[in-house]
């Protein structure tokens, strides 16, 4: 068959780049799909994340009315985690604007807490810093008035 009747995503050099895609996603546990409701242990917040946060990728639902989750990379600085989204308005980003409450799903230990939006060059600094320390690069977008950074925090 020839390259120009092979549908464009089967032609070698993608399908290739499509396995290679895959395999890293779920070789790392990240599979960039969104789900519904999460299901855990319902565990009050400790006062420090310590080994918790120590993983690379959580879960995170936000919507409580009609739940949406997705997987993402999560930083801890001291008292509080922090999710990225950078520039990207996805819908978890949309879902905390309208209501901040949010249910991080850590193995199978599930935290009820409050995202609020980062607002500070400062604090958008130190979460880069430990990004990278943690995951090897700096965040996309370190632009703290264009970027979606969320602290979470246990809700009041």
């Amino acid at each position: 068959m020839s390259q120009q009747s092979t549908p464009a995503l089967l032609r070698p050099g993608r399908a290739f780049a499509l396995c290679c895609f895959t395999a890293l996603m779920l070789g790392c546990g990240y599979v960039p799909f969104s789900g519904g409701e999460l299901n855990g242990t319902l565990t009050p917040a400790p006062a420090q994340w310590g080994s918790i946060a120590d993983v690379n990728i959580i879960e995170l639902e936000t919507n409580p009315t009609e739940p949406y989750s997705v997987k993402l990379w999560i930083v801890d600085m001291g008292p509080s985690l922090y999710v990225h989204a950078g520039a990207n308005q996805a819908t978890w980003v949309v879902n905390i604007e309208q209501d901040p409450n949010v249910r991080l799903l850590v193995g199978e230990l599930l935290y009820e807490l409050r995202a609020e939006r980062v607002a500070t060059e400062a604090e958008f600094a130190s979460f880069s810093d430990r990004y990278e320390e943690k995951y090897g690069n700096r965040p996309r977008n370190e632009n703290v008035a264009e970027a979606y950074l969320f602290r979470l925090q246990p809700r009041n």
